[in-house]
């Protein structure tokens, strides 16, 4: 019998979810709690499923996002998540099938990109995407940290033996503040999108998300730990970070061995980050932070007074961008100097491919299509991958992924696309 992908209806829900379950190895078991709690967050219009005969065998899912471009613009995209094929039907193209039809949809609903976070990353380039941000996670051992006294530098003393109060030492009045979930959810959105009109690769979060991330809505599956949340303010009173994290309550040989696990940790200022770094580092009976997936260039291991304390204990991709809509994806961005280059892209599924003159500089972007030579040669993922600053072209060249035409176009590339900072998704969709 051949394998129906369709669309989902509220009946079948119940079953898509189980699928789900078994291919993301949680419990198959699905309660009429979670079906009742999941429904809201799907648009069952979005929400594909493969079907031999009665059972789901196949999930597959998107919504609407905005991410943030360089320069700080929104951009319409097309979040895919929830991604599974259950063991018994995997290597049939059902993931093909449901990816294509969602990229078509989403290029007719004039979507400029799609998104995901890849679980593995051998799947998603066959598909057009690219990665285009990475994440970095640090563990530190708070006594080689350089934090304690007698490692402070000049200056640093009174902030760093104080008990509660060296934020408002460090900061010239700021102040952090522990708060609840409650707090988090009333004063985080409006934080979140100053950090989003800021910072390049920062997608858009809704009620729901942050009900989530505080725990006014929990799902029976996932075990639910209440985190500690602190706030901080600048001496205007204005919320300019914040803080989630978890701590355990270890004891070895009647001392403290507990790990404060970062969360979420953003913030709109230097004074803010700086500040509720240094908060964390001061709390009683922690050993070691965790600092939870970060930017690659998070200033974290320079605010130590010894930068090894830091180490490394994950590095990898994480957002996934797939350019559906090629003139407005370029010009959506804002390039640091005047430049010109002709890009001719591969497009196997028909979507985004052609031939693409890019006139760039401070004053604003434009592209279209064009018939004049090629200056670089690509698949659409490796514009993915470039789009948002984090890559090099002139990296890529070298390893055959860009073919370049014309001398010094993959060096102009790096310098109109690279960025200062790298792009930094804190979200998991």
């Amino acid at each position: 019998m051949a394998i129906d992908i369709r669309t989902i209806t509220e009946s079948e829900l119940p079953d898509w979810l189980r699928a789900r379950n078994i291919g993301f190895l949680s419990s198959p078991a699905v309660s009429k709690e979670e079906v009742e709690l999941r429904r809201p967050g799907l648009d069952l219009e979005r929400t594909q499923g493969a079907f031999d005969g009665d059972q789901c065998v196949g999930c597959f899912r998107s919504f609407s996002q905005e991410l943030t471009a360089v320069g700080g613009a929104p951009v319409a995209a097309n979040a895919v998540t929830n991604v599974s094929i259950v063991p018994t039907h995997r290597r049939r193209g059902l993931l093909s099938q449901m990816m294509g039809r969602d990229l078509r949809n989403a290029k007719e609903r004039g979507d400029a990109v799609a998104t995901l976070i890849a679980a593995e990353y051998p799947i998603y380039g066959r598909y057009g995407f690219g990665p285009a941000t990475w994440v970095s996670e640090w563990e530190v051992e708070i006594a080689r940290a350089g934090l304690n006294p007698s490692y402070a530098r000049p200056g640093d003393r009174a902030l760093r033996s104080a008990k509660g109060g060296f934020a408002q030492i460090a900061n010239a009045g700021g102040q952090v503040e522990m708060v609840d979930g409650a707090q988090i959810r009333a004063v985080g959105p409006a934080l979140h999108d100053r950090l989003r009109a800021r910072q390049h690769g920062v997608v858009s979060r809704d009620e729901r998300m942050w009900r989530l991330e505080t725990g006014d809505l929990r799902y029976p599956d996932a075990p639910w730990q209440e985190p500690y949340h602190a706030l901080y303010r600048a001496p205007d009173g204005t919320v300019e970070g914040l803080v989630s994290y978890s701590a355990g309550d270890l004891w070895t040989a009647k001392l403290p061995e507990n790990t404060a696990t970062v969360r979420s940790l953003l913030t709109v200022s230097p004074e803010a980050e700086s500040a509720l770094w240094h908060f964390l580092f001061s709390v009683d009976w922690v050993a070691r932070i965790a600092s939870g997936y970060r930017a690659p260039d998070d200033v974290l291991p320079l605010l130590l007074g010894d930068p090894r304390a830091a180490k490394i204990r994950a590095h990898a991709d994480w957002m996934w961008v797939r350019p559906l809509d090629v003139p407005s994806l370029l010009a959506a961005r804002t390039y640091p100097v005047e430049g010109s280059l002709v890009l001719e892209l591969h497009d196997a599924a028909g979507l985004a491919g052609g031939r693409f003159a890019l006139d760039a500089g401070p004053a604003g972007a434009s592209c279209a299509p064009t018939t004049r030579d090629a200056d670089l040669t690509m698949d659409i993922g490796e514009l993915g991958t470039l789009w948002l600053g984090d890559e090099s072209a002139t990296r890529l060249t070298g390893i055959g992924r860009i073919e370049e035409h014309r001398v010094g176009a993959a060096a102009l590339a790096d310098v109109l696309f690279r960025t200062a900072r790298r792009p930094w998704c804190p979200d998991v969709f």
